[in-house]
C-alpha cells in the first residue's frame, strides 16, 4: 500500500535549482494525500519565494516524480503560499547545512 512517506521519499528527487537541496528537506512539501488505494496523490507545496522564476518547472517535477511511483495514475500538485515558507520550516539537516 502506498504511503505518504513513500511519496515524500520520491519527492526528494525534486531539487530547488537556486538552493541545490530537495523540496522535502527545505520544508516546501506541506502536505501529501494518498487516495483511491494509491492511484491518486494530492501534493501541496510551496516555493521559497512567490517570485521564484522556476515555479512552473518545480510543479512539473513534483507531478512527474509522483507519477513515477508504481500504481499512481493521477497527481494534483497544488502550489500555495499559505503559510509563507520560512527557513524555520527546513529539516534539522538542512538547517545545519545552512548554519541555522
Amino acid at each position: 500500500m502506498l504511503t505518504e512517506e513513500r511519496v515524500r521519499d520520491q519527492l526528494r528527487n525534486v531539487i530547488d535549482p537556486e538552493i541545490g537541496m530537495d523540496l522535502v528537506e527545505l520544508g516546501l512539501i506541506y502536505d501529501v494525500g494518498v487516495h483511491e488505494e494509491g492511484r491518486h496523490i494530492d501534493v501541496t507545496f510551496s516555493l521559497t519565494s512567490p517570485m521564484c522564476p522556476v515555479g512552473d518547472m518545480i510543479q512539473e517535477q513534483v507531478e512527474t516524480e509522483a507519477l513515477s511511483i508504481e500504481g499512481v495514475e493521477t497527481v494534483n500538485a497544488q502550489l500555495t503560499f499559505e503559510p509563507m515558507w520560512s527557513p524555520e520550516m527546513m529539516s534539522p539537516a538542512a538547517k545545519l547545512f545552512f548554519g541555522r
